[in-house]
């Protein structure tokens, strides 16, 4: 179940890193047309259909417009890197924690089927519940420090609170032990599984708006360049009509 999680995930890394190296090679791109191309030389005074309008301050508009599109484009590409990274640190962190919790699954059902054979008998004397009880406080305590334990759960034990009776043979006391390691190191992985996602979802979100402003910005370059002269129509008797223009290609 979790495993086929993790696999849909691990087949989305390659298409999510080329999506974001191409919005950065675009913004970068965008970026360098705005700074390589030359302020384009004052058109000469003629008169114009339309009195109100100032061709030489809608170019300069026009080109500030386009330059801070760049710059926004250029940093929304940086902030879907940054979502990127922050996935891929939650994605490792999910794979260490889906590790542990296997690790403690096996153990807990390799303990689980010794449960099946007899207690091993053993004089019931205080001295071995004394040696009982020190066994269980040294087994949650190494499971505290390895961090499989709270210390709630530590406290717990401790009280021979919630269940955990020190007077039970070493065997049950391992089982049950490993039990709880084996739920609380589930917990841990659902946790970052979740984690995961929500890293998941804002990379994903972080890449649109990059490519919405990519693509604006691309625009904007692309409305600075004046426009090619008209070509003169062809007209070819008994051809198609797809075929009775003629236009150049455009440039870039």
């Amino acid at each position: 179940m979790e495993q086929t999680v993790l696999y849909q995930f691990l087949i989305e890394v390659p298409r999510a890193a080329a999506i974001w190296s191409v919005l950065l090679v675009l913004a970068l791109g965008v970026l360098t047309a705005l700074v390589a191309r030359p302020e384009p030389a004052p058109p000469v005074e003629r008169e114009s259909d339309d009195p109100a309008g100032d061709p030489v301050a809608a170019a300069a508009d026009l080109r500030r417009y386009a330059g801070e599109v760049a710059v926004a484009a250029a940093g929304a590409a940086q902030n879907a890197q940054r979502h990127r990274d922050g996935w891929q640190r939650a994605h490792t962190e999910l794979d260490r924690a889906f590790a542990a919790y296997d690790e403690a699954e096996s153990a807990a059902r390799r303990l689980a089927a010794a449960e099946a054979l007899p207690v091993p008998g053993t004089p019931r004397t205080p001295t071995e519940y004394a040696a009982r009880e020190r066994w269980l406080h040294r087994a949650a305590m190494t499971a505290h420090w390895r961090g499989d334990l709270t210390a709630r759960q530590l406290t717990d034990v401790l009280a021979h609170r919630g269940g955990w009776d020190p007077r039970r043979h070493p065997v049950e006391q391992e089982i049950i032990l490993a039990r709880v390691v084996r739920d609380g190191r589930l917990a841990a992985y659902r946790a970052a599984q979740q984690r995961e996602r929500d890293a998941w979802r804002a990379a994903e979100s972080a890449v649109d708006a990059a490519r919405a402003l990519s693509a604006e910005a691309y625009a904007a370059v692309q409305r600075l360049r004046p426009e090619p002269l008209p070509a003169p129509r062809r007209v070819a008797v008994g051809r198609p009509a797809a075929i009775l223009r003629w236009r150049p290609a455009r440039v870039g």
